[in-house]
C-alpha cells in the first residue's frame, strides 16, 4: 500500500462531507459544509483543489460543474491517523489500551467481553 498523503483538520472536514456522500459537486460540498462552518465558498474550493493535487479526492467534469469523489476509503484515514496518533502518544498500542482500561468505568459485562478477548489473544499464542 502507498503512502497516505497528509491532510489538515480543514481537508478533513471536507472530505467527511464527501465520504459521508459522493460524488458531489463543489456547490454541494459548500452547501454541507456551510451548515457546519463559516467558510467563505472559495475556502472550500481550494480545499478541494489541495485535495485533488494530494491525490485524496478525484474528480470528472459534467457539465459546467466538477463531481468529486474520495480516491482513498476513510477506513484508511482512520487507520493512518490511529497509528500516527498511538506512536506519537503512547508508542505502541499496548500501553494505550492499558491507559484507556485503567481509566474507563466499565461494566460487568465489558470487564466479561475484555477477559474473553484476552483469553482469545492468550489462545492464539500458544
Amino acid at each position: 500500500m502507498s503512502r497516505t498523503p497528509t491532510i489538515s483538520d480543514a481537508e478533513w472536514e471536507v472530505m467527511n462531507v464527501l465520504w459521508e456522500q459522493a460524488p458531489r459537486s463543489a456547490s454541494e460540498v459548500v452547501e454541507v459544509l456551510g451548515t457546519r462552518t463559516n467558510w467563505n465558498p472559495s475556502t472550500v474550493k481550494t480545499l478541494l483543489g489541495r485535495l485533488v493535487k494530494k491525490g485524496v479526492l478525484r474528480f470528472r467534469s459534467e457539465g459546467n460543474r466538477y463531481l468529486y469523489t474520495p480516491a482513498i476509503p476513510r477506513e484508511r484515514y482512520v487507520r493512518t491517523e490511529s497509528r500516527s496518533f498511538i506512536e506519537r502518544v503512547f508508542g505502541s498500542e499496548a500501553p494505550m489500551i492499558l491507559h484507556f482500561v485503567r481509566q474507563a468505568r466499565l461494566s460487568k459485562e465489558e470487564i466479561e467481553e475484555l477477559r474473553r478477548i484476552l483469553d482469545e489473544k492468550e489462545e492464539a499464542k500458544r
